[in-house]
C-alpha cells in the first residue's frame, strides 16, 4: 500500500481562518478539580503570608503552589511521579532565573535568558507529554522571577518558599486518592466507552471519519492510563476489569456495525461514581487480549533525546519568538517585558494553524481581562485580604472556563496576574492596563512572526515515517492472521500497535496539514494505509470471534473503586 504516488491535497500556503476560533465548547467533566486543586494551593500559603505581613513573597509560594494544576487525567500511581517531575522542573527553572537576575539587571541579558527558558520548557513539557497546563506556567513563573531585584543571599530562602508550596501542592493534587482511588482510570475508559459507541452510532449514517479518529485517540488515551497502573497486587484487580472494557471499546471501533451503541454507553455511565465495574461477558479472545496487555507493558518507550529531536522547530520558534517579543517590549519602554515573553510563549501549538488559532484567543480573552480588572481593582484595593480574595476567585474561575475556550480562561488570568504584581506594593491601574494591553498584542503578533518565519520542514517526513509504520504494522498483523495458530497473546498485541500506528498517523498528518509552507503531502497514501489499516484491525477481530454476550450489559465485576 506504501507505493502509491504521493499527491498533494493541500496547498503549499494554508489559509488562516477565524472561522470557530472563539466557539464555546462543553466544559470538560473535570473542570472542577483542577479549578478546586488551584484554589486548595494558593490559599493557604497566600494566606499566611498576609497574616504575617509578607505579601510580597507571595510570588515565590505561587510557583509551587500552582503545580498543583498538573496530572488530573493520571492515575495515582503515575500522577504522583509527574507532580514530583513538575514540582523538580519549576524550581530548577526558578533557581536558573534566580541566580541570573541576582547576578546582572541587564534587561536584555534576562530577556534571553528567559527565551531559552522558554524554549527548554516547551520542548521537554511535550516531549513528556505533561498535559495541561504545558510549559506556560512554567514559563510565566521563571520569566517573572528574572525581573525581580535579587541578591545571591536571598535566593535560597526563596527556593525554600516554592519548595514547601510545591510540596503542599503535590499534596492537595494527591488529597483525592484513598476517597477514590480508581477515578482517574474508571474516567478514561468510559470515554473510550463514549467515544467507540458515538462512532458506532454514526457509522450507520455514513459520517464517521471523525468520529473514528476521536475515537481511536479516546482509546489510545484509556489504555495508556492503563498502563500506568501496577501490574500486580490489589489495583491490579481493577486494572484487568478495565481493560476488558477498553477491549471493548476497540473491538467497537474495529467492527462498528456489529456494536451495539447502547450497551457501550450504559458499561461507560456505570463506571461513573462508585460503583461496581460492568462485567462484558467472558469471550474466547480475554485470555489472548490480555496476554496482548502483557506484551504491551514489556515495551519501552522511546528514549527522551528521540522524543526531542522532531520538537526541535517547534522550540527553536519559541525561543526566537520569545526573544524578539521581549526585546521589542524594551524597545517601546514597557517596564515588565516577560509579559510580551510569556504571550509568545502561551501561542506555540503542534503547527501554525493552531498557532495562529491560539494568539487570536490570547489576544481576545486579554483584551478583555484587561477591561475585568478595570471594573474589580476598585474592589481589590480596598484591602489586601480583598486583594487575595479576588485572586483566589480569578483563579478558581480561570481553571473553571479554560476548558470551555482558551480565550475565555485567559479573561481571568489576565485579571488575576495583574493584581498578584500588587502584592508588593499598589500599582496605577492605568499603567498596569496600557502595558498589559501593549505587551499582549507585542507578544503575538512578534511571536507569531516568529512561527511564519520558522518553517517545521520535519512535519512531511514525520508523515512518511508515521505511513510507513502503519504500513509495517498492519503487514505484521495480516501475517499473523495468516498463521493457523498465532503464539498466545501476538495477535492482539499485533492489533493493539496497529491501532496505535494509525492513531499516531491520523495525528501527525493532522499536525503537517496546518503547518505554512509545508511541502505536499502524500495524501494518497495516508488515505490507503488507513483504509486497508482498518480493514485489517476489523479481520483481527473477527478472528477471535469476540462479541459481547448479550446479557452482558447486566453484570458486574465485584470490583469497588
Amino acid at each position: 500500500m506504501s507505493s502509491a504516488t504521493p499527491t498533494s491535497g493541500t496547498s503549499p500556503v494554508r489559509r488562516l481562518s477565524l472561522a470557530g476560533v472563539l466557539r464555546l465548547r462543553r466544559p470538560s467533566e473535570i473542570w472542577f478539580k483542577p479549578a478546586l486543586s488551584s484554589v486548595a494551593a494558593v490559599a493557604p500559603p497566600n494566606l499566611l503570608l498576609l497574616a504575617l505581613g509578607r505579601l510580597d513573597l507571595a510570588m515565590y509560594t505561587m510557583a509551587g503552589s500552582l503545580c498543583a494544576l498538573y496530572a488530573h487525567n493520571r492515575p495515582y500511581a503515575a500522577r504522583a511521579r509527574t507532580l514530583a517531575w513538575v514540582v523538580l522542573g519549576m524550581l530548577g527553572g526558578l533557581a536558573v532565573a534566580l541566580v541570573t537576575a541576582s547576578l546582572t539587571r541587564n534587561a536584555v541579558v534576562l530577556v534571553t535568558v528567559g527565551a531559552l527558558l522558554a524554549a527548554v520548557q516547551k520542548a521537554l513539557c511535550d516531549a513528556t507529554r505533561v498535559g495541561p497546563p504545558g510549559n506556560v506556567v512554567l514559563t510565566f513563573i521563571s520569566s517573572a522571577a528574572l525581573f525581580v531585584p535579587q541578591t545571591l543571599g536571598q535566593v535560597p530562602g526563596h527556593l525554600a518558599l516554592a519548595t514547601a508550596a510545591g510540596v503542599w501542592a503535590w499534596l492537595v493534587g494527591m488529597a483525592p486518592a484513598p476517597i477514590r482511588p480508581h477515578g482517574p482510570e474508571r474516567r478514561a475508559t468510559a470515554q473510550a466507552l463514549n467515544a467507540a459507541a458515538a462512532y458506532a452510532a454514526s457509522h450507520r449514517t455514513g459520517e464517521d471519519a471523525p468520529a473514528r479518529a476521536a475515537g481511536y485517540a479516546a482509546v489510545q488515551a484509556a489504555w495508556q492510563t492503563l498502563l500506568a497502573l501496577p501490574s500486580t497486587g490489589a489495583r491490579a484487580t481493577t486494572r484487568h476489569a478495565l481493560e476488558r472494557l477498553v477491549v471493548r471499546a476497540e473491538v467497537a471501533l474495529a467492527a462498528p456495525a456489529d456494536a451495539d451503541p447502547e450497551r457501550l454507553r450504559a458499561w461507560a455511565h456505570a463506571l461513573r461514581g462508585g460503583g461496581r465495574i460492568p462485567r462484558t461477558g467472558d469471550a474466547p479472545g480475554d485470555r489472548d487480549e490480555l496476554l496482548g496487555v502483557d506484551a504491551e507493558l514489556a515495551a519501552r518507550p522511546a528514549p527522551l533525546w528521540q522524543r526531542l529531536g522532531p520538537l526541535a522547530p517547534i522550540a527553536a520558534r519559541t525561543a526566537l519568538g520569545c526573544a524578539l517579543a521581549g526585546y521589542a517590549s524594551l524597545a517601546l519602554g514597557i517596564g515588565r517585558p516577560y509579559w510580551a515573553l510569556v504571550t509568545a510563549a502561551a501561542l506555540y501549538q503542534a503547527n501554525l494553524t493552531l498557532t495562529w488559532s491560539r494568539a487570536v484567543q490570547r489576544v481576545v480573552g486579554n483584551l478583555a481581562g484587561v477591561l475585568l480588572f478595570a471594573a474589580i481593582a476598585p474592589l481589590a484595593h480596598l484591602g489586601q485580604a480583598l486583594l487575595v480574595l479576588c485572586c483566589l476567585a480569578l483563579n478558581f474561575g480561570a481553571e473553571a472556563l479554560i476548558t470551555r475556550n482558551y480565550w475565555l480562561g485567559s479573561v481571568c488570568v489576565t485579571p488575576m496576574a495583574l493584581l498578584v504584581t500588587e502584592f508588593a506594593g499598589y500599582q496605577a491601574p492605568g499603567v498596569l492596563m496600557t502595558e498589559r494591553a501593549v505587551d499582549t498584542l507585542v507578544g503575538a503578533l512578534v511571536g507569531f512572526l516568529a512561527a511564519v518565519v520558522v518553517t517545521n520542514r520535519r512535519a512531511g517526513n514525520r508523515v512518511e515515517e508515521a505511513v510507513t509504520a502503519a504500513d509495517r504494522a498492519r503487514e505484521r498483523a495480516a501475517r499473523l492472521l495468516a498463521e493457523a495458530a498465532p503464539a498466545p497473546g501476538a495477535l492482539e498485541a499485533a492489533r493493539r500497535g496497529l491501532a496505535a500506528a494509525l492513531t499516531d498517523l491520523r495525528a501527525t498528518a493532522d499536525g503537517a496539514a496546518g503547518e505554512w509552507w509545508g511541502r505536499a503531502l502524500p495524501q494518497e497514501r495516508v488515505v490507503l494505509a488507513e483504509r486497508s489499516g482498518h480493514r485489517t484491525l476489523a479481520e483481527a477481530v473477527r478472528r477471535q470471534a469476540v462479541r459481547p454476550d448479550r446479557d452482558a450489559g447486566t453484570r458486574t465485576e465485584d470490583v469497588r473503586p
